[in-house]
């Protein structure tokens, strides 16, 4: 497969994932980030980060709005929820291991 056939089969990919992110407002960050460890917050740090590898500026609130598809505050808003205890629960132990595991 040649370079540009794998970018474009990339970005589609992403793309695809945002549009299934979009469709599945009901799954919290928390949930995300306690099962798969990383969340659209993520992917938006992810993508901006990109951007500045490449010269380009792009600020917090800009990346997070492609990956969300409006402002975060405005999503924040409209899904989501207060973390149940268990959830926070699970984010802190799920924490706790993967500082103590990059200690190691």
């Amino acid at each position: 497969m040649d370079d540009q056939t794998r970018i474009e089969l990339e970005a589609a990919a992403f793309r695809a994932l945002l549009a299934h992110l979009d469709h599945r407002r009901d799954v919290q960050n928390i949930d995300m980030m306690n099962l798969t460890g990383f969340c659209r917050n993520c992917l938006s740090r992810w993508y901006q980060e990109a951007a500045h590898a490449r010269g380009i500026d792009i600020d917090k609130d800009a990346a997070r709005e492609i990956v969300y598809g409006m402002p975060y505050d405005q999503w924040k808003g409209l899904n989501q929820s207060e973390a149940s205890p268990d959830q926070k629960a699970a984010f802190d132990k799920a924490f706790a291991e993967n500082v103590t595991s990059r200690q190691d």
